[in-house]
């Protein structure tokens, strides 16, 4: 089943961050070694400091209507108002209270002036009071800087906090006293509750005292008006019936009587026309009753006379008679209604005349009415002012009557819910809380420097860094030799002696790097960066090694500024055709390997390599010996190292573990790229094994304990 290649790339991830962390434990260790152990040392000077608590409950109970209610109204408690309060607890006039209560001006602690100054701050204090003469006397308040600071400093321990969504607030002071701070926030609460109290009952009294002379002003006013009234009612003959004024009543009496009489007038009107029948004969008989039997009477008579007309002639004796009493009956209703008539007109003349009679009284009443509202006015204002008066004059009376109550009873805003103890373990430093941060900023800062101090290491770690940065196969992690080991040995004869050892092994891989190559190189220059990277002592050695292995080999020393030894004639003498090739050529009777010393010293060191000699010598050597090393300058600073590599098979770039940079690496590796040179590959010299193989790469294997077997130092 294939693997997950996010779980591979997480794990490799995670091996990479292990093996940072073991490459640097160093820095790693020591922070977090280092850092809990300045802390600790930084707590130990510390003086320890306690923080004590109490809690106060602000609730501003307002009275109920007509019951004490309180003058001192507030809003509706909010958080704003909260926040308030507790400014008002941390306010001057507490702390002052507090710090004369405690004494704290003479205590160390919270006014500097009493500390020890340090010796710095007693030179400058010296110097200032050399350079300015003494003030004159002031008269008056002057500036106190150890009270202001002692305040200041109180004001500062001093801590008050809105408990959230809650009308309580915690009161907490810090000082190096227990005692000291348990009793500060009891004092701090204590004058808070005090003030609040005698800020209510100030105001109290000031609003009675204010009431009572306002009482006082007020009666004064009320009487001074009822005063103007009545003299002005005097004055104008201004006077008020039960519910009204005399004039207004007798109007309305006069309104009504005049209504009356108006409608008996027009009752007896009707009756008169009723009686002289323009209203009917119905009427009629209603205002005369005796007029009707006559009007009956009257009726008969006149159908009996038409009756008779048509049977009888006009002249006949009953007609006669039935005309004559027709005409009696006649003559009588004219008597009736005559008799009724002038009953009724006496009646409408008595009722007219009692209109007029009223009507003339009401004009009269109307137009002394008119004269006395002008003179109302006024006296209308003065009633409105003088009852205006009575009103406020009542309220303020009624206002008086609650303060004295509300002043017997009267209770602050705020109650301690609990009193400040003194605390039994310090607030500050918290030992463990600071011990346990340092240790983890030990960790955090010691991971922090591994990973800069990773990230600031350019030099070559390992076979993959060769691979990474220069793009070139990494054929050999070439160990570094202890003394111990060497014994009498030099570096160079190690391998040939000690073909089991890891460094003889290294150099095997070496030689098989090169020898597997697609070309086959026989003409291999051996160069690197900077001097003292181990190129010389890698040449030497893998040429001994691949001698001893029956090989033919040949050293070549191309290092002409610097011949070693110079008392031998080489290369230089051959090229300058001061010897012959044999002359120049030595053998190792150890292990049979060929070398050429570089001679004498020559200015043109340049010219020599690029001769046609040189190329010729190379040509020469490679038909006669299977491998040829040429051991070359540094090829960052001289130009000879490019122009040997140039001419050889193969360049191989050495590069020293944890010592070269990378830019002076790559640098040199473009040199001789330029040169046309030909490098197959790169060498990681002088590797420390112990540290490398706790690096975590994994070309560190090669030196792991379990192939103690293989090796033999």
């Amino acid at each position: 089943m294939p693997r997950d290649r996010g779980s591979e790339a997480a794990a490799l991830n995670g091996a990479a961050v292990l093996a940072i962390l073991r490459r640097r434990k160093l820095p790693l260790l020591t922070s977090i070694v280092l850092c809990p152990f300045l802390t600790f040392i930084a707590l130990s000077q510390l003086s320890p400091r306690y923080t004590a608590s109490g809690t106060l409950l602000y609730d501003n109970a307002e009275y109920k209507v007509r019951e004490l209610q309180s003058i001192l109204r507030v809003d509706p408690i909010t958080d704003a108002i909260m926040v308030s309060q507790a400014e008002v607890l941390r306010g001057i006039p507490v702390i002052e209270q507090v710090t004369n209560r405690l004494n704290l001006y003479a205590n160390p602690e919270f006014n500097p002036e009493l500390r020890p100054r340090p010796w710095w701050r007693r030179i400058f204090h010296w110097l200032v009071s050399a350079e300015h003469a003494p003030a004159p006397d002031i008269i008056g308040p002057q500036l106190d800087p150890s009270r202001n600071a002692t305040l200041a400093a109180v004001q500062d321990s001093l801590v008050v906090t809105p408990v959230k969504a809650s009308h309580v607030l915690q009161v907490s002071f810090t000082a190096q006293d227990p005692l000291l701070a348990a009793a500060a926030v009891n004092h701090a609460m204590d004058a808070y509750v005090k003030a609040q109290l005698g800020a209510k009952y100030g105001a109290v009294m000031k609003a009675r005292d204010w009431l009572e002379q306002r009482a006082r002003e007020l009666r004064a006013e009320v009487r001074q008006s009822e005063d103007q009234i009545a003299r002005y009612r005097a004055d104008h003959g201004l006077v008020e019936g039960m519910h009204a004024s005399l004039d207004s009543e007798q109007i309305s009496l006069l309104s009504e009587n005049l209504a009356r009489a108006r409608s008996a007038l027009a009752e007896a009107e009707g009756r008169l026309d009723a009686a002289s029948g323009r209203a009917g004969a119905a009427a009629q008989a209603a205002i005369a009753p005796s007029v009707a039997p006559l009007r009956t009477r009257q009726d008969q008579f006149t159908a009996e006379l038409q009756s008779m007309l048509g049977r009888l002639g006009p002249n006949h004796p009953e007609v006669r008679s039935t005309r004559t009493q027709l005409a009696e009956t006649d003559r009588s209703i004219s008597a009736e209604v005559t008799r009724v008539v002038t009953a009724t007109e006496a009646d409408v003349r008595a009722d007219r005349d009692r209109v007029a009679k009223l009507q003339a009284d009401l004009d009269d009443a109307r137009a002394r009415f008119q004269r006395d509202a002008q003179a109302q006015i006024p006296l209308n204002a003065m009633q409105r002012d003088a009852e205006a008066s009575r009103s406020l004059l009542q309220t303020v009376l009624e206002s008086i009557q609650q303060t004295a109550k509300q002043s017997a009873i009267e209770a602050p805003d705020a109650h301690e819910i609990s009193l400040a103890l003194p605390p039994g373990h310090p607030s500050f430093p918290r030992t463990g809380a600071w011990m346990a941060g340092a240790v983890a900023f030990g960790v955090l800062f010691g991971l922090l420097l591994a990973y800069l101090w990773e990230l600031a290491d350019a030099t070559f770690r390992s076979g993959d860094d060769i691979r990474n940065v220069l793009r070139l196969p990494c054929l050999a992690l070439i160990p570094t030799v202890r003394r111990r080991w060497l014994k009498d040995v030099v570096i160079e004869e190690y391998a040939a002696r000690k073909p089991l050892s890891a460094f003889a092994e290294q150099l095997r891989a070496l030689r098989a790097g090169l020898s597997l190559w697609p070309d086959q190189p026989h003409v291999v220059a051996i160069t690197a960066a900077r001097p003292r990277e181990g190129k010389t002592v890698i040449t030497h050695a893998l040429g001994r090694l691949t001698a001893a292995n029956g090989e033919r080999v040949i050293v070549v020393d191309c290092d002409i500024r610097q011949p070693k030894p110079a008392s031998e004639i080489g290369l230089v003498d051959y090229l300058l055709k001061r010897a012959s090739l044999d002359q120049v050529i030595h053998k190792d009777h150890d292990t049979g390997m060929a070398f050429m010393p570089c001679g004498a010293q020559d200015t043109n060191a340049l010219g020599l390599l690029m001769s046609g000699g040189m190329v010729r010598l190379l040509e020469t050597l490679r038909e006669g010996y299977d491998l040829v090393l040429l051991d070359t300058p540094p090829a960052e600073a001289i130009t000879d190292a490019r122009i040997v590599a140039g001419l050889a098979d193969a360049t191989l770039f050495c590069v020293r573990w944890r010592a070269t940079s990378r830019h002076i690496a790559l640098h040199a590796l473009e040199l001789l790229e330029e040169a046309h040179a030909n490098v197959v590959g790169a060498a990681l010299t002088q590797v420390d094994v112990n540290v490398h193989l706790r690096s975590g790469y994994a070309d560190a294997e090669v030196y792991h304990p379990r192939y103690g077997g293989y090796f033999r130092e």
